[in-house]
């Protein structure tokens, strides 16, 4: 049996996408420390990250930023854990996904609230959508300076907020986001 854990990095941002990771692992290859990805330190997630990609059969999906001003963020993310999934190598026979709004897959599909932090597939999951988002986030931060993608990763700090005002939305904003929505709004008017 090739049970696979989902989880998703990237609903709440004003910015960048939303990504999924799908992981099959089998239980003796685990490393040690496998836990939700945001209760764990940089570090420490890149250092599992790359044990469970050592080990694992895994699969990444993205949701674009257009693709969730499309859809809506909820679409999005399903559509990212359909697209993790559907990347495996070998497709799971049951799946467990953290959450209680799990994707319509070829398998069966168990949503566990919490499951990041209870369940070694979830967590190993988790860890590969967190650092593989951060990654692009950091990338965004080269392309789109002065947003500071790099350190809030396009969450909706006071810091990116500030940006946000002063530059106005960037290619990778999504715009159906009430704060990013308004910020296009007043430099709008303030053009005219």
């Amino acid at each position: 049996m090739s049970i696979g854990g989902i989880d998703e990095a990237g609903r709440g941002p004003l910015a960048g996408p939303v990504v999924a990771a799908a992981v099959i692992l089998p239980a003796r290859r685990r490393p040690k420390g496998i836990a939700d990805s945001k209760q764990l330190d940089e570090a420490m997630r890149e250092a599992l990250f790359a044990e469970i990609v050592a080990h694992a059969i895994f699969g990444i999906g993205v949701a674009t930023p257009a693709e969730i001003d499309a859809l809506n963020i909820r679409q999005a993310t399903l559509l990212a854990m359909r697209r993790a999934v559907a990347a495996l190598a070998v497709p799971p026979t049951a799946a467990l996904v953290d959450g209680n709004d799990p994707p319509d897959l070829d398998c069966p599909v168990e949503a566990i609230v919490d499951g990041d932090a209870h369940v070694p597939l979830i967590g190993a999951a988790s860890i590969l959508a967190k650092v593989t988002r951060d990654r692009m986030m950091a990338e965004a931060c080269l392309k789109y300076p002065g947003y500071g993608f790099a350190r809030h990763k396009g969450y909706g700090v006071p810091e990116h907020k500030a940006a946000l005002e002063a530059l106005g939305p960037c290619a990778i904003h999504r715009l159906t986001f009430k704060p990013v929505a308004d910020a296009a709004r007043r430099r709008t008017d303030d053009a005219a």
